[in-house]
């Protein structure tokens, strides 16, 4: 255990001078974050004031496609994270990682996901946010869901088109209930989800209490449920209310190039931890690696505050 401890710290003091591409075998375990019970790892979290995070699309970057596992690889050797992914459907009814309708900007091909097989989507390769062809493929959400068993907490956001019903099958069938988050975006939407898959946890937008007093009246069981607060600005005040009800708060960094994200990588990396500390138990980015340095820094325990929560049932 000292051993595993120790390695940890080493590893999260080394991340930056790491090349990705020599990475030792099993660094990436060294940062899993796999939650023995989901809804007692969020409690945890907002009893001890600790904030964790989540790699929006995987957390791609140079040499790196988006919803792809090596790149989630990368992600848990830089930092322990939740891994926040899209799902769309083939022509033949499989489900598969990728965010777009089309499958132009991420791959080698181009026309519809919906319009192409399986077997034709994953004779593609995929390429980075800069247009690099790489040695990676469109994975399945079953390879996926298979590859993250004791490593992470996958957030699955359902593009257009795919059936709530078709997810939650294939998570069952995975036995990954326990480990994925549902995202959804509406109260509707969240109600929806809750009556077919009560033991799912549930990401869902909340601007006010009253999006609770929705989801209470429809008897959803709000220690299922995580709101999603935007990517505007951290409302205090609304985190606090969550808390109160034992909701936990989410907040996104992430977006288009006046994220918070890009101004933090300009005005400095220490305002994720002020974020965190306006009652916010995750954080969305594209900077998983500096966000999660910022909050080591400012956590005030050994190690990624966070993990201390991993055991929590």
């Amino acid at each position: 255990m000292i051993r595993l401890i120790v390695a940890a710290a080493l590893a999260l003091a080394a991340c930056q001078q790491q090349p990705r591409s020599g990475a030792p075998e099993g660094q990436s375990e060294a940062h899993n974050l796999a939650p023995v019970d989901l809804g007692a790892f969020f409690d945890c979290l907002r009893e001890s004031s600790q904030t964790a995070l989540a790699a929006h699309r995987g957390g791609p970057e140079a040499g790196f496609a988006e919803n792809a596992i090596p790149t989630f690889e990368n992600t848990l050797r830089q930092a322990p994270a939740m891994l926040e992914i899209d799902i769309s459907e083939t022509r033949d009814g499989v489900l598969v990682l990728m965010h777009d309708d089309e499958l132009d900007r991420t791959t080698t091909g181009a026309g519809l996901v919906r319009e192409a097989a399986l077997a034709e989507i994953q004779a593609l390769q995929l390429e980075d946010e800069d247009g690099q062809t790489l040695d990676a493929r469109v994975p399945t959400l079953r390879e996926a869901l298979d590859w993250a068993a004791g490593k992470t907490i996958l957030e699955l956001d359902v593009k257009r088109g795919v059936s709530y019903e078709d997810v939650i099958a294939e998570v069952r069938a995975a036995g990954a209930a326990g480990r994925v988050i549902f995202i959804t975006y509406s109260a509707s939407a969240a109600i929806r989800v809750h009556r077919l898959a009560p033991e799912l946890m549930i990401s869902t937008s909340i601007e006010s209490e009253a999006d609770l007093e929705e989801l209470q009246r429809a008897r959803v069981d709000l220690t299922r449920i995580l709101a999603w607060t935007g990517i505007e600005e951290p409302n205090s005040a609304l985190n606090v209310a969550l808390a109160g009800r034992g909701v936990e708060a989410m907040f996104g960094t992430l977006g288009g190039r006046d994220s918070w994200d890009n101004r933090f990588a300009k005005s400095g990396d220490d305002q994720y931890a002020e974020f965190a500390e306006a009652g916010l138990q995750l954080i969305s980015t594209d900077r998983v690696a500096a966000a999660a340095r910022a909050l080591d820094t400012a956590d005030g325990v050994e190690g990624f505050g966070a993990l201390q929560c991993v055991s929590a049932r």
